[in-house]
């Protein structure tokens, strides 16, 4: 077999074929993007490999698009979930030209990365996670932003206290005993710390939403994205911090998304 044949119609269909038994259900669009991203028929055969047992495409191919974007994503981070676009275009929607912008949770740094193509921002991200800080900084640098390793807001510089214009985040919503019932590729190959967000999926939420308000200015916002079952909740939560709350949702993306805002003096 030669590199030719990486192009072959019916080298392609043996390809859909492997991949639509390993029960992948958009088995032509990643038989093409596997053949796409292959140098050589060798490599694409551990691709497909490492496709058919159970490893997301995004980490196989090593990127995710989101909003037309392409984010690097290493093996283990998380990958951007196409419902995050909602998150994006509601944040998008508030941010202005020099606004200070912290994606909080920022995994593969995919949010503040779309934020900063779309707008000149000043633009900052954190996550606990080394892999991730590694991931997002290869996504972030080219647009000038800055990632910190460490836990929540606890890395930041002191000086953007009461400086931040939005805070996205993305955090773990997953509560722990549902983790079991997730998709193997999640559960599986992105790091737990990703999805774990305790017994009820609010604990890292709520620890965001307390904090967010000493480091908003005023007339800030903080964007978090919650499943619809945990919308009240989360609401709740936004409410006791003080913050003027609000609800997004699309029915389309299954995506819901609450906004709080820090009252100006």
């Amino acid at each position: 077999m030669n590199n030719n044949e990486i192009h072959d119609d019916q080298f392609f269909s043996v390809i859909v074929t492997k991949l639509q038994e390993a029960g992948c259900v958009f088995a032509e669009d990643e038989a093409r993007l596997l053949i796409a991203s292959a140098g050589t028929t060798t490599e694409l055969s551990d691709m497909v490999e490492l496709r058919t047992s159970g490893m997301p495409l995004e980490h196989i191919i090593g990127w995710a698009e989101l909003c037309g974007l392409r984010i690097i994503v290493d093996k283990g981070v998380f990958i951007p979930r196409q419902r995050t676009a909602f998150l994006v275009r509601q944040a998008a929607a508030l941010v202005r030209q020099k606004s200070v912008v912290l994606d909080l949770c920022c995994g593969s740094g995919a949010v503040g990365a779309v934020l900063a193509h779309l707008e000149q921002i000043e633009l900052y991200a954190t996550d606990i996670d080394p892999a991730s800080v590694h991931c997002t900084r290869r996504n972030i640098t080219t647009v000038g932003g800055r990632v910190y390793e460490g836990d929540l807001f606890e890395p930041l510089p002191k000086i953007l206290k009461g400086c931040i214009n939005i805070i996205v985040a993305n955090a773990p919503y997953v509560p722990t005993k549902a983790i079991e019932f997730l998709p193997p590729e999640a559960r599986i190959h992105e790091a737990r710390i990703a999805l774990d967000g305790g017994t009820d999926g609010l604990d890292v939420q709520r620890r965001v939403v307390a904090a967010a308000p000493l480091w908003l200015a005023p007339g800030g916002h903080l964007l978090v994205e919650t499943s619809e079952r945990q919308t009240p909740q989360t609401v709740a939560i936004f409410n006791r911090c003080g913050l003027i709350t609000r609800v997004t949702r699309s029915d389309e993306l299954d995506a819901t998304v609450v906004i709080g805002t820090k009252p100006a003096p």
